[in-house]
C-alpha cells in the first residue's frame, strides 16, 4: 500500500518570509494570527488520492463497509466544504491568512476526491451529487463548515477509533483515512482560533452582527441535528445529516451512549495533543457532552 506521510508539528513548513511567533501570544493578536496560520500550512501533508493504494477487502469487510448508508451524505458534505472554504478565502482574506484559507479549501476538496476515488474502487453506488451552490454570505457559509466540522470531527474521532479497535474498518483502511482523520483535527483548530481572532479585531458595530450570525449558525446546525443522540442508540435506519454518527449502529460495538460519548472525548484530546498549546481548542461540543455525562446515570450496554 502507498504510504502517506505523518507530518509532525512544525517540521513541514515551507520558506517564509512570516516566521512562527515566539512566547506567549494575546488572542487577536498579529502573532496569534501568524501562529494558527502557520500550524496550517507548516503541517500540510502533500499525499496525492489518486496514487492512494486501496487495499484489497475480503468479501464479508466489503459488504459491510459498502453498505455503510453515509457515502452519499460522506461526499456531498466535503463537496460544499471545499466551495463554502474556498469562496471565503477568495471574498474575505488576504495575505497569509488566504494562504491558510486556500489551504483549508485545498484540502476539503481532496477529502471529497479520497472519498470518491474510494467509493468507486470497492463499487460502493451514489446517488447523482447535487449542484454545489456559490454561497451568497460567504462568511455565514464558511462559519456553517467551521462549526459543523467542530460537531462531526468530535463525534467522527470517537467512531474512527470504535472502527479500528473493533475491527469493522481493517487496520489496511485504517492507515489509509488516517491523514484524512488527521486534517479535521487542523481544520476546527484553524477555525476556532480565527472565530478568537475575528471578534477581537473586527469593528466595533460588526460585533452584534456577528454574535447574533454565531447563534443563528448554532441554531442551524442544532436543528439539522436534532435526532443525533437518537440516532446514536437506534437500531433503525434513518440516515442523520450527520453522517459520522449515523453508521455507528452498523459497527456492531456494544455500547452506550455514555460509553461511546467518553470515546469521543478522550480521541478529542488525544487528536488536538500535538498541535501547539498556545492555540484554543473547540470546546463547545465537548462541554455539551461533559455536561450531560454529568446528569446521566450508568446505562447498561445493549446487546
Amino acid at each position: 500500500m502507498a504510504q502517506i506521510g505523518i507530518p509532525t508539528p512544525g517540521r513541514n513548513c515551507k520558506d517564509r518570509r512570516v516566521a512562527r511567533p515566539a512566547g506567549r501570544i494575546r488572542l487577536g493578536s498579529v502573532e496569534h494570527l501568524r501562529l494558527f496560520c502557520l500550524e496550517l500550512l507548516e503541517t500540510h501533508d502533500p499525499y496525492k488520492p489518486s496514487v492512494i493504494d486501496w487495499p484489497r477487502l475480503d468479501t464479508d469487510t466489503r459488504r459491510r463497509i459498502t453498505s455503510l448508508p453515509i457515502w452519499d451524505i460522506a461526499v456531498q458534505t466535503e463537496g460544499r466544504a471545499g466551495l463554502n472554504v474556498k469562496t471565503f478565502g477568495e471574498r474575505r482574506c488576504a495575505g497569509l491568512l488566504k494562504e491558510a484559507v486556500d489551504m483549508n479549501a485545498f484540502e476539503e476538496t481532496r477529502h471529497k476526491q479520497v472519498l470518491a476515488n474510494m467509493v468507486e474502487f470497492y463499487g460502493v453506488p451514489l446517488q447523482p451529487e447535487p449542484e454545489y451552490k456559490v454561497p451568497r454570505d460567504a462568511e455565514w457559509a464558511f462559519m456553517v463548515t467551521g462549526y459543523s466540522e467542530c460537531i462531526d470531527s468530535f463525534f467522527g474521532f470517537g467512531l474512527f477509533d470504535l472502527a479500528k479497535s473493533s475491527g469493522f474498518f481493517p487496520r489496511e483502511l485504517v492507515d489509509t483515512f488516517e491523514p484524512v482523520m488527521r486534517e479535521e483535527g487542523r481544520h476546527i483548530l484553524f477555525f476556532v482560533n480565527w472565530v478568537a481572532w475575528w471578534r477581537r479585531n473586527m469593528p466595533w458595530w460588526r460585533r452584534p452582527w456577528f454574535e447574533l450570525k454565531v447563534l443563528s449558525v448554532w441554531l442551524f446546525l442544532i436543528w439539522e441535528r436534532i435526532g443525533t443522540v437518537r440516532t446514536v442508540e437506534s437500531r433503525g435506519n434513518a440516515v442523520d445529516n450527520n453522517f459520522t454518527v449515523t453508521g455507528s449502529k452498523q459497527l456492531g460495538v456494544n455500547n452506550t451512549f455514555k460509553g461511546l460519548a467518553e470515546i469521543c472525548l478522550k480521541e478529542n484530546n488525544r487528536r488536538l495533543a500535538p498541535y501547539d498549546t498556545r492555540l484554543i481548542r473547540p470546546v463547545f461540543v465537548p462541554a455539551m457532552i461533559r455536561l450531560v455525562l454529568r446528569f446521566m446515570r450508568d446505562e447498561p450496554e445493549t446487546a
